[in-house]
């Protein structure tokens, strides 16, 4: 098994690099980089606005990319950027030296090779801040997000698809079924705001903060106040968040225990005289937990990016989910790329994880001697 996750962490390096440079030469193609929001900021009409309108999403007069300008003619006072018309070029060139699209993308691509290699991903374009720092303010709220919500799951999803299987076609599991698909089709956006409007300070109660991970005077408070208060802001979030969550897992667990209870082995269990709890307990559990332990690390991922990106807006919550929305609306790179190798890094280790896991799970399972 040692030889195995040491292939598996050998492979991230590679599995990293093509991801990344895939993403790069995509972006670096698209049009509406940032040259062309400072630019359009300097022309008054802001990010996103009139000039990317005006131009087809802020691409060139002359036809090419607005990351790719071509046709420039300095004499006449303009560049191959729309958003520089009427900008002295020197202006315009010094932007562009500003946020490196001076050198060639090759070059670009190589230093930002050497800087990842050194977990360094410089600083944001419009944020005055550095990646790093910017991740590192944000990931606690993604993870208290998506931990709890994996968590509660999980917790739940799984002995109640056990049972669901157990009783299966009765009124247990006719009513169970329609809880939870009546959940999971009910909009996350719209469930939290009706929690908001009941709850949070709406029109009604004003049980639970809305705004923030913890209160502003949270290092003031006692140790059972910072427990309550932290509480009290991720309570709802996370009830959203979990809501919907429960259909897949539970219908994945009841389907894949219904399987292995019909297979011969259980039968010839059950004629040797063992009892049901037995049986699910030392042979059913086993075969059967490896389907779901299969998808913890698409479901963590899911509600750790994906999931929460609509929550944290909602709820106004600084996480890596707002945050790589926004700078992918701002075209802020560096975030950008830096929030993707994150989020890329951690989904290959918790596949590893879940790798591992099914060897402690179903000991008759070796990766090693099945990869050799």
């Amino acid at each position: 098994m040692t030889r195995y996750i040491l292939k598996r962490l050998l492979l991230i390096i590679p599995t990293l690099w093509a991801i990344i440079t895939v993403n790069f030469f995509i972006v670096q193609i698209a049009p509406g980089g940032p040259v062309d929001q400072a630019l359009a900021a300097m022309s008054g009409l802001g990010p996103g606005g009139a000039t990317e309108r005006l131009t087809g999403q802020g691409r060139s007069e002359t036809g090419g990319s607005a990351l790719s300008p071509a046709g420039s003619n300095p004499a006449d006072g303009r560049s191959g950027y729309r958003g520089g018309r009427g900008l002295d070029p020197e202006v315009v060139e010094a932007i562009k030296v500003q946020y490196g699209f001076d050198k060639p993308i090759l070059v670009r691509y190589f230093q930002m090779l050497k800087q990842y290699a050194l977990f360094d991903f410089g600083d944001s374009l419009f944020r005055g801040e550095s990646v790093l720092g910017l991740i590192g303010r944000c990931l606690p709220v993604s993870v208290s997000l998506g931990l709890w919500s994996t968590l509660i799951i999980y917790l739940v999803s799984i002995p109640l698809g056990i049972r669901k299987a157990v009783r299966h076609g009765s009124r247990f599991d006719v009513w169970t079924s329609t809880a939870v698909i009546l959940g999971n089709m009910i909009p996350t956006f719209l469930f939290a705001v009706l929690l908001i409007v009941l709850f949070a300070g709406g029109s009604f109660l004003k049980i639970f903060p809305l705004r923030g991970l913890v209160s502003a005077d949270f290092a003031t408070l006692s140790l059972g106040g910072k427990i309550l208060d932290y509480a009290s802001h991720i309570f709802l979030p996370v009830f959203v968040m979990t809501i919907g969550g429960f259909a897949t897992l539970t219908m994945l667990t009841k389907n894949s225990f219904l399987d292995e209870i019909h297979k011969q082995y259980v039968t010839t269990a059950r004629a040797k005289g063992l009892g049901e709890r037995a049986i699910l307990r030392d042979h059913v559990f086993r075969n059967a937990m490896l389907l779901v332990i299969a998808g913890f690390p698409a479901t963590f991922i899911s509600m750790f990016f994906t999931g929460s990106v609509l929550i944290e807006v909602i709820f106004s919550l600084n996480g890596l989910g707002l945050l790589g929305f926004e700078a992918t609306m701002q075209r802020d790179y560096p975030v950008m790329f830096g929030t993707l190798y994150i989020f890329t890094l951690m989904g290959l280790v918790l596949s590893l994880v879940s790798d591992i896991t099914y060897t402690l799970v179903d000991p008759r399972i070796d990766f090693e001697r099945r990869s050799a």
